[in-house]
């Protein structure tokens, strides 16, 4: 199904289906696309689901990190979503969670995390020095999946074209460093809510030791694992990463 995204001044986003709240985070090079299965799935399974664009490349370059984002967010479920949701988060969309979790848990019921960053990960760097060769940013794209063929021509020209334009790829590069500076190991231990990590046993991007010890510091998580999968589940595994979920939603409910 083809979701027609919503705007209005303040906000983009999909919404879909009816019931609990769950908002969808995209990763730093990710879109509202990577979550088409995950929007499908939970939005027949009676949930409303969510998924707002984040504002990654209209920030002011001085409030271009993390933590900006996160209250964006906030506002986003005060005044689209009404009450404390689930959120899950890929890769960027993760770590946002978890600051949000932090700083808003009462706009917070439960937190899922795929791929999230927090802890360390490995990622394009500080710089693209071969930005303007599409091979090696095929390449690179697809070193975030186990299966290459996920990095579909589409996938890739859409990060070619964002670290080929000198003000996004300016500030992809300050969200990048804003999510290595913004280290959360100190603070896993103070998010009391239900969290749920599933996570691609192949990730190169925050390998499986990351889920490890997110899941060893948070007080209230449980681990999945996905074989044969990389960085973004939703988008590789997308029917094992909705079950996972979908099974571990109904028990948060009993």
């Amino acid at each position: 199904m083809i979701f027609k995204t919503k705007k209005d001044k303040k906000f983009a986003f999909i919404e879909a289906g009816d019931g609990d709240p769950v908002i969808l985070l995209h990763g730093l090079m990710g879109g509202l696309s990577n979550f088409d299965d995950t929007v499908n799935y939970f939005s027949e399974r009676g949930y409303t689901v969510f998924v707002p664009v984040l504002p990654i490349y209209d920030l002011p370059v001085l409030n271009t990190n993390l933590t900006t984002i996160a209250k964006y967010v906030a506002k986003f479920i005060e005044e689209k979503v009404g009450r404390a949701a689930t959120i899950v988060g890929n890769s960027m969309g993760g770590h946002v969670g978890l600051i949000l979790a932090l700083a808003r848990p009462d706009l917070v019921e439960n937190l899922v995390l795929t791929g999230s960053s927090g802890l360390y990960e490995k990622s394009f760097g500080d710089s693209f020095p071969r930005k303007s060769d599409k091979d090696y940013i095929r390449k690179k794209t697809e070193e975030v999946f186990f299966d290459p063929k996920v990095a579909t021509n589409d996938l890739v020209e859409e990060v070619f074209s964002v670290v080929n334009d000198r003000m996004k790829g300016i500030k992809t590069v300050m969200l990048a460093r804003s999510a290595i500076k913004h280290n959360m190991l100190n603070d896993l231990p103070k998010i009391k809510i239900p969290v749920c990590l599933i996570w691609g046993k192949q990730d190169n991007v925050t390998p499986p030791d990351v889920a490890i010890d997110m899941h060893n510091a948070l007080p209230n998580s449980d681990l999945y694992w996905i074989d044969q999968c990389g960085h973004a589940a939703m988008m590789e595994r997308p029917k094992e990463f909705n079950d996972l979920l979908y099974s571990w939603l109904q028990k948060q409910k009993k």
